[in-house]
């Protein structure tokens, strides 16, 4: 075995996170048993070798008495005899030992789960807790590295010779387990052409990962343990993908593991050529920004958020004889003040359950085109009419007044009280599940559940778009606090504090230096609205504290009731969402 001198790492080689493998301790072991299983059998030898960058620390053998006669083949193949175990310490005395010459390490066997087991089975019979160490198995490590062209198979007699290992395997614990260091050796040697070369990346070594892209993991090299967002480029400067983790250089890693199996990732990641990461410092920031970076780059191997301008709405016109239509486009030739709009929604699909939903529910017109003040002397009705469906204003036979009150009530359905709505689809439900007629009952249901998300939506998204400034804190775990500054329904300026400060200097800069926002023209506000849903949840949180919102705010969130600090301004409020008090809470209470 070649010994490799110690090295002194330099402080430029240091990552937090990242072990490189020459700076990673192994306790190499293996036993010798009187059978295959844990529950039955006892150990009858235990040998390991501590070793760390090719140099042995230190070797551990000793013979076990199981307790129980050696079978007799088990002596014939390993040479341990009943007479040579008896007399020897038992597990319970030695396990304690190999526990401390273990500790710290990665422990690897030849057929791992073999060896664990026994271990493991017998920590627990003497009431000593496993190590919550890494396991690496040879065995595993060698189907990855070698082909059958090279190696009939991975027995460690196999293995042990084509790596020329100094010892040869004869099933004696410590001798065999010399011989998997030499393996083990061997093994990092041809994986480390694969790009394995950290304790990290040897967790995933085993995988049944493509040798092409496990070799482009360099790419995760020297990016942040931090939440944020990364961005995978190709050599053209172009963003491929966007994604968000609590850590990102753990979750780039897992697209170069077993763990991802998508097939468009795997094309993705052979196509990257980068990945930029940007730190944030919330995770609600790096949500919005994954949401952002989406609408602004619409990467080929994002599938959701790309297009946020193509989400369909359901817009009342504004006419003589308004009708509704499901529109993509907020701003278009018919968008005039005064146009009713709910959603967005998840797909054109959904958008016209909602329109049924009304149709439903009110007597409006559903046929397309404009229809003029004044109807024509020729217009004839439709058979909606004749149904009582629709008050044929094409016909006069329903004045502009008359129309004016149906579409009010839609109007208010939209944007403030949905019950007629509910009421009508509810009393249909009945009757299709007094007649049994379930499926229909269900169509029913779903209409309406589509009306009512796009409208709770709308409504909620409305009311945020129109406060000015929000000003949020919540407790984080660290015993700070998170901050937040929305205006118009955009996400403009988030950071955390450290533990036991006052939050009020932080505050006071976040507002300062906060993104400036002109107030919507339309129903979406100025955010994304997904992030607009975003922000809302994390409003929603228990334990968050509006600090301070903008003048005539009416509240967006569910279940919290503002109270006004007393000595402040009307616009400064402080509260506890999800719970109501006798007195405001300050935030820094």
């Amino acid at each position: 075995m070649a010994t490799a001198a110690p090295v002194q790492p330099t402080f430029d080689t240091f990552d937090a996170g990242v072990t490189p493998l020459r700076e990673v301790t192994f306790v190499v072991v293996d036993l010798e048993t009187t059978g295959g299983s844990p529950q039955t059998c006892g150990i009858t030898e235990i040998g390991a070798v501590r070793v760390r960058g090719g140099e042995v620390l230190g070797e551990l053998q000793t013979l076990v008495d199981p307790g129980t006669p050696v079978p007799a083949t088990i002596a014939a193949l390993t040479g341990i005899t009943t007479s040579m175990v008896r007399g020897a310490p038992t597990i319970a005395e030695v396990l304690p030992s190999f526990l401390e010459f273990a500790r710290g390490a990665v422990l690897v066997a030849h057929n791992a789960p073999f060896d664990m087991g026994f271990l493991r089975a017998a920590a627990a019979a003497h009431g000593h807790a496993w190590p919550d160490a890494r396991v690496v198995d040879t065995v595993a490590l060698a189907r990855r590295a070698l082909t059958r062209d090279e190696v009939p198979n991975n027995k460690l007699s196999t293995l042990a010779a084509y790596f020329r290992a100094a010892v040869t395997p004869v099933h004696r614990a410590l001798d065999d387990a010399r011989a998997t260091v030499d393996v083990l050796h061997g093994l990092l040697d041809r994986l480390g052409a694969l790009g394995v070369t950290t304790l990290e990346d040897l967790a995933t070594a085993a995988d049944p990962v493509p040798a092409a892209r496990r070799q482009r993991r360099h790419l995760a090299d020297g990016l942040p343990d931090a939440p944020g967002v990364y961005q995978f480029v190709d050599g053209r400067g172009e963003v491929l993908y966007v994604g968000t983790s609590t850590s990102i250089r753990t979750r780039v890693r897992s697209y170069f593991t077993a763990a991802e199996s998508r097939r468009r990732m795997t094309e993705m990641v052979m196509l990257a050529e980068r990945v930029d990461p940007v730190v944030c410092g919330t995770v609600l920031e790096a949500r919005v920004r994954e949401l952002r970076l989406i609408a602004e780059h619409s990467p080929r191997y994002n599938r959701r958020s790309r297009f946020p301008e193509r989400q369909p709405w359901v817009r009342l016109t504004v006419e003589p004889f308004p009708r509704l239509s499901v529109v993509r486009d907020l701003g278009g030739p018919d968008r005039t003040e005064g146009a009713t709009h709910i959603g967005p929604f998840g797909s054109r699909a959904v958008a016209q359950l909602a329109v049924d939903a009304l149709h439903a529910a009110f007597a409006l017109r559903q046929c397309t085109g404009r229809l003029p003040a004044t109807p024509s002397p020729r217009a004839s009705a439709c058979a909606l009419a004749g149904m009582g469906r629709c008050g044929a204003p094409c016909t006069g036979a329903q004045g502009t007044a008359g129309y004016a009150l149906v579409a009010d009530s839609v109007r208010t359905a939209m944007v403030a009280d949905p019950e007629q709505v509910v009421d009508a689809h509810a009393r249909r439900i009945a009757v299709l599940a007094l007649e049994e007629r379930f499926e229909e009952a269900a169509a029913v249901r779903d209409r309406l559940e589509a009306f009512l998300r796009g409208a709770a939506r709308a409504q909620r998204s409305r009311r945020l778009a129109a406060v000015p400034q929000l000003v949020a804190a919540r407790r984080t775990d660290a015993g700070g606090w998170e901050v937040v500054v929305v205006r118009h329904g955009r996400l403009c300026a988030t950071a955390t504090t450290p533990p036991r400060t006052d939050p009020r200097a932080t505050i006071d800069a976040l507002v300062a230096t906060a993104e400036e926002v002109e107030p919507p023209v339309l129903p979406a506000g100025r955010g994304h609205p997904e992030e607009v849903d975003l922000v809302l949840a994390w409003l929603e949180q228990d334990g968050v504290r509006l600090v301070e919102v903008g003048e005539g705010w009416a509240c967006p969130v569910r279940g919290a009731e503002a109270y006004r600090v007393p000595g402040t301004s009307p616009a400064v409020v402080a509260v506890t969402v999800g719970r109501s008090s006798d007195a405001a809470v300050p935030v820094t209470a």
